[in-house]
């Protein structure tokens, strides 16, 4: 019973940060945050105080490998098949400077 209401729980707040985000942030929601405002597993920087184009960096140096550290696989993987537009399109839903 727990499972199930742990799961409608998250379905809800999901949802929710669909309607209010694009949908490509969605996945990063559960290690970021839905405004990017935790540390992913405690070891990243927390997205939301970086400037637009320090995240945009960030991304697409996960895409090619020449940015990260502990979580460059993990982030990799999740950013490869991104586009330069989509990056884009994240950055500006969760920096606002």
């Amino acid at each position: 019973m727990k499972i199930i209401t742990k799961s409608i729980i998250m379905a809800v707040i999901v949802g929710a940060v669909s309607a209010q985000a694009t949908p490509l942030y969605t996945k990063c929601v559960a290690c970021h945050g839905a405004a990017g405002e935790k540390a992913a597993l405690n070891k990243s920087l927390i997205i939301k105080d970086m400037s637009k184009a320090d995240f945009i960096t960030a991304m697409k140096g996960y895409k090619d490998g020449s940015y990260g550290k502990d979580q460059k696989a993990l982030m990799k993987a999740q950013v490869t098949a991104l586009s330069d537009a989509q990056i884009e399109e994240i950055a500006s839903f969760i920096v606002k400077k």
